[in-house]
Order: structure tokens, then sequence, then C-alpha cells
């Protein structure tokens, strides 16, 4: 079973004359290059030449609507209006210039002209497709999408740079902010909530590089999460308890593990009697409650003055009589008001954090601490960190684009100078199908609940059985 394994060069012999060495170019595998049916070629090619005639022909009438088209009036006009007058003025272009058009290239010719007036031009069916959950632009020719946690490219592409420029300037202008040279990068968000972040060239080498993580319009609940797999009806009612008895939470988790998500789902167990203030970079949490007071930061304008950063939210909110407060994102000096403010009377506050896992997100709260320039000792330090912080719940995406919350753990005290935790569910894997689907369970450690008297108080009488590991 191993002979391909060994050498089988035939054995010396004096009268055999040793094979000529084959340069080394010729001992490669040759590799198989997939041939195109020649129909399919034609109508690949047939296909990429009808759009690029589409794209010479949008360029040009777009130039025309803008000197024909009333601006002023645009805002007034029904969707209906808009798109009938689009249409007119291009046909009337198409006439003047002759050219023939289908009725299914017409159709797609007044939806794109459409998209440039009044939407964000190519980016527009995207941000339409329910399937699809980030937008990545790497410049004007290579648009990514991820779809059930997988990257694709896409087949849309802006005409050139200019063109992916105005359309970074059209989303930034309508939200107050602004990019250019002296101010390469920003954070902002679209009209209907999605996440944008952009960086313009000279800091991105091949072309402007935009992120979208688009808006959901269904606010999902805990139990939607449920049924997706992220986690189980017993932790779950663990959760509940959790929030509704006011323990301070923090969500953990690296980019795109969905800890704005966990974050949403959590609040839906917050009682509606509750006065609850978010203080985020970009507003995209969905609170589902009905007394919620909602804050953005906002960056200096371009003489370096107006900026109001997340602490100076945070300071304001404590002001606000706010029975919880919770931060979008917790990532700089703001983490000494929050810990502050879950220690003195604002309990049940939340809050997301980037961290590979429940221990390196305490490692990174310390580290927020000391980079804001408190000088505190160590111990005092981790002291303020564990009597604030309750809870964390660490979200992770895996490799197979699923979204799990691995583990579920509890903040309980001091030991000596280090801050105790245990951990009571975790995501458990047991291996990985063909397919590169992953197995795994969802498991309790065993652990009784540190704050299982605190629950039953507050009348959340859990069964032991939630704590009992499955053998």
């Amino acid at each position: 079973m191993f002979s391909r394994f060994k050498n089988n060069t035939p054995a010396s012999n004096p009268g055999a004359t040793a094979p000529a060495e084959k340069p080394a170019s010729t001992m490669r595998p040759a590799v198989a290059v997939p041939q195109r049916n020649p129909a399919e070629a034609m109508a690949a090619d047939k296909e990429k030449k009808r759009k690029e005639r589409l794209t010479e022909l949008k360029v040009e009438i777009h130039k025309r609507l803008l000197e024909d088209l009333n601006l002023s009036a645009l805002e007034s006009a029904s969707e209906q209006q808009l798109r009938t007058e689009i249409a007119s003025l291009a046909t009337e272009a198409l006439d003047e210039m002759s050219v023939a058009l289908n009725k299914d290239d017409r159709l797609a010719l007044t939806q794109e002209l459409y998209d440039e007036v009044m939407g964000l031009g190519p980016l527009e069916p995207l941000l339409k497709d329910e399937t699809i959950n980030d937008i990545l632009v790497n410049g004007p020719k290579r648009i990514f999408v991820e779809r059930a946690g997988r990257l694709e490219l896409s087949d849309v592409t802006f005409r050139d740079e200019r063109h992916l420029l105005r359309i970074i300037d059209k989303i930034v202008s309508a939200v107050g902010r602004r990019v250019d040279e002296s101010n390469p990068y920003c954070d902002a968000r679209l009209q209907d909530g999605s996440r944008f972040n952009c960086m313009i060239p000279p800091i991105a080498v091949d072309g402007s590089l935009v992120s979208i993580r688009k808006f959901k319009k269904d606010k999902l609940k805990i139990e939607d999460l449920v049924r997706f797999g992220a986690f189980t009806d017993e932790m779950a009612a663990y959760l509940q308890a959790a929030v509704s008895c006011r323990l301070n939470i923090i969500v953990s988790g690296g980019t795109g593990s969905g800890k704005t998500t966990t974050l949403n789902a959590l609040s839906s167990f917050i009682d509606n009697h509750e006065r609850v203030l978010t203080i985020e970079d970009t507003a995209e949490l969905q609170l589902q409650q009905v007394h919620v007071g909602r804050m953005e930061s906002r960056p200096a304008n371009v003489e370096g003055k107006g900026a109001v950063t997340q602490r100076d939210c945070l300071r304001n909110a404590l002001r606000m009589r706010p029975d919880r407060i919770i931060v979008g994102e917790t990532r700089g000096e703001e983490v000494i008001d929050m810990l502050q403010a879950m220690n003195t009377g604002h309990d049940g506050s939340m809050t997301t954090i980037h961290a590979n896992n429940p221990r390196d997100a305490i490692s990174r709260l310390e580290n927020m601490v000391a980079m804001a320039g408190i000088e505190m000792p160590l111990k005092a330090m981790r002291s303020q960190i564990a009597s604030a912080v309750n809870l964390i719940v660490q979200a992770s995406r895996l490799q197979d684009g699923t979204r799990r919350m691995t583990s579920v753990t509890e903040i309980t005290g001091m030991e000596g100078e280090v801050i105790s935790m245990q951990e009571v569910f975790r995501f458990e894997r047991l291996g990985v199908e063909p397919s590169g689907k992953i197995i795994g369970r969802f498991n309790a450690t065993g652990l009784r609940s540190y704050y299982s008297d605190r629950f039953r108080q507050w009348g959340y009488d859990l069964p032991a059985s939630i704590y009992e590991p499955i053998i």
C-alpha cells in the first residue's frame, strides 16, 4: 500500500544505460485547463458586449439627464413620476442617437439610470437582494458579496474610479460627513440603516475600498436565533433570566461574528417600562422597546472642531435618568465611563467588544483602561472590571460561515489578583462533514450558575437540568 512512496529507480546494472535525466520542468504534472463549449463561449462574449454597450449608452444618457432633469423637483415627485420622466428622456436620447433596443434592454437601462439619479448606482441591486449580508468593494471592477457566510465575486462593476468616488461622496454627504485626501476614510450609514465604511486613494492603493453591512429589516428575536441554530432553548432561558435580572452583559466576538445581532436579540428581554439609552459610532441597533433614546457620535468638521465622541455621549447619558445604557461597541476610552455606569446603579447595561474568547475580552478591557491614560494598580483595575461585568457571551463565525454562540461565561469575582470566571454553556465541535460544514453541539458544563439565587429572587427559578451536560 505504501509502494507509491518507495524509490522505484531500477537497481544499478553495470550493463544498463542510465536514462537521460529530464529537465525539472518536464517532471511537473500537466495542469488540465477546462475548455469552454464554443456555444457557451460565444454566448458569454455576446453578453459581455451587450453589457459594455449598455454601459456606454448609460453614461451618455446620464449626462443628458443631468442637463434636462429638473433636479429641484425630484424631491416632491413620486417614484412612478420619476421613472416615467427618466424613461421618456431616455427614449428621446436613444432616438437622437439612432439606437434601437429590445424591451428587456430598455427596461434594464431605465432601471440603471434611475439608480444612478436617485440611488447608489451599481450598488442598488445588491442592496435590494435579501440574500446578501455584506457588500465589499475592492476598487471599481471587483465587488464581492457575502451570502450565507460565504464570499463570492459578483458581476456588478463601476464604470471607473471616478464613478465609484461619486457614489461614495453621495453616501457620506447625505449624513453630513466628508471624505477627501485629507480625510481618506469615513464611517456612515445608508438611509435604510446599513453600516457603511470607506477608504479612498492614496491610502487605498488599488482603488477605493467600501464595505457595507446590510441592515436587516426584520428584527430577529431570541426564538429566531434558536431556530437558526445559534444556540439552544436552554441557553435562551438562561439568557432571558440574565437580562431580566439586570446582569451587566458583554457580547464578545470577531468581525462579522454576529455581535450586534446577538445584542439586538438579548435586548428583547428588557421590560418596556425601562428607559434605555443607546450610544453608537454609527447607529445600527434595533431595540424593540418603546422607551429608547438613541445617540450617535460625530467626527470633527473640516476645521477639526465639533467632534462628539462616544465618551461624551456616555457622560451625558448618565444625566438623563437611564435604567440601562447600551453601547454599540466599546473600543476606547469610553470604557472607563461604561464600567463606572455598570458599577453605579445602571445594572443591566450591555455592550459589544472585539475579542476571540471571554478571557481575551477581559484583557481587552484592561488594555482599553490603560490606553485611556488612567493610572490604576492592576488589582484595582481588575476589581473594577470584576464588579462591573457579570456575563460574557461569546459569538463566533465558524469556518463554514455559520454563526454560533460558542460560550456563555460568568464573572464570579476575584481570586488574588486574577478575575475568576466560570463557563456555563459552550459549543463543542465534533467534526467536519465532507462538504465543509461544521458538526457540533451545544452543551452545559455542569456548573450551576453563580447567579442562581439572584434569578430565583427575581422570579426565574431555572430547572437544575439545564446545567446538566450531555454525556
